[in-house]
């Protein structure tokens, strides 16, 4: 009984850290997302129209791929951190 009341205790501790973005913090969450689509469309594009060569098309391939995902790491991990700063302040 002990050990059920602790594990509900702990997840109640765990939701008070999950706070609610504010608008603003949304709406650059949104504003990111949009611009990492248009950057992967253009990048999309450019593969399409590559005539390089097969080697330099894929290599370039790979490197939008990485960029792309540095870009989506960073952007969630700035998301992630809005969210549990809850200050509603920009961080630069």
């Amino acid at each position: 009984m002990k050990f059920v009341f602790a594990t509900l205790l702990a997840f109640g501790f765990m939701n008070v850290a999950s706070a609610v973005e504010s608008n603003g913090e949304a709406a650059n969450a949104k504003m990111n997302d949009v611009k990492r689509d248009m950057k992967k469309k253009g990048h999309h594009i450019q593969e399409a129209v590559c005539a390089e060569g097969d080697a330099k098309c894929l290599a370039k391939k790979g490197k939008h791929r990485a960029e792309e995902g540095a870009d989506y790491a960073k952007d969630k991990t700035n998301e992630g951190m809005d969210k549990v700063d809850g200050d509603g302040k920009a961080r630069k």
